[in-house]
């Protein structure tokens, strides 16, 4: 059986792809890729592990809830996107067997039994996997966002990927919120600056060498732009979870597009 690929994808701005937007268009391009992902994949996971920017904690903690709910972590939205529903079951087998790779790789790891789908997962999959048929087992960040530390838990959990597992990191290539909220007032036009991040990375991540990948991921603030795109970097660092788990597969860019005035990339390694 083929290796399951992994993918960095963008989820957009809270629950934008169900709601009126202004400019009306903004984010279809967006909401193409992801409802084409499943035909980029190729075939159906038997799981996925999702990684999110919307969860933080000290240690890199599994979700091993057996029927997680929804958690409506956006704020000000219309009332009908908090009636959005997601019924993916949890996977708590394969959340300990997460736990299990990841400490014995030497990562300091807990588990959450309670935890629900935060937007990072239900707003994306809503539209790649809409049947919500699929087990989840959401990953959360390390909150120090150590970037070599994400690529090891990423390595660390490359096996599963020859168990038909996805891994999934979701987040945004570009997430200056001040930016973002004043893409109207430039008409909905990047500035020249806020490209000199996006080129680094789509030559970071699509390098042929995986040693020279994880190496220009590990140090990715010295980048050109880095900290103009992310002046907090937790929507970048799902990207280096894939990216681990990539081994030696080389990345290749699989979106990209301007929203809310900046550049926004996905990646698929494999």
């Amino acid at each position: 059986m083929k290796r399951m690929p992994t993918v960095y994808i963008p989820h957009g701005g809270g629950p934008c792809f169900f709601m009126d937007w202004d400019p009306p268009h903004e984010w279809d391009r967006m909401a193409a890729y992801l409802r084409n992902l499943r035909e980029d994949i190729g075939k159906t996971p038997a799981a996925i592990i999702l990684v999110s920017a919307h969860w933080e904690e000290k240690r890199i903690t599994v979700q091993s809830t057996p029927a997680p709910d929804l958690l409506f972590d956006y704020y000000g939205f219309p009332p009908h996107t908090y009636q959005l529903t997601y019924p993916a079951p949890g996977a708590p087998e394969l959340a300990a067997r997460i736990k299990m790779l990841l400490q014995s790789n030497g990562i300091d790891t807990a588990e959450d039994s309670s935890r629900d789908f935060d937007h990072g997962v239900f707003i994306p999959l809503l539209l790649s996997y809409p049947d919500a048929n699929i087990p989840i087992v959401q990953l959360s960040l390390r909150s120090d966002l150590d970037p070599a530390a994400h690529l090891a838990a990423g390595q660390a959990l490359a096996p599963l990927r020859d168990e038909n597992v996805l891994i999934i990191g979701s987040g945004m290539s570009f997430h200056n919120m001040r930016m973002l909220m004043s893409s109207r007032e430039r008409g909905g036009r990047p500035l020249p600056e806020m490209s000199l991040f996006d080129d680094w990375l789509r030559d970071a991540a699509t390098h042929p060498d995986p040693e020279v990948r994880n190496r220009l991921l590990a140090g990715w603030d010295a980048a050109p732009g880095a900290r103009f795109a992310h002046p907090r970097e937790e929507h970048l660092i799902p990207l280096h979870v894939v990216a681990g788990a990539a081994n030696t597969d080389q990345g290749r860019e699989t979106f990209r597009d301007i929203a809310m005035g900046a550049p926004i990339s996905a990646y698929q390694f494999g």
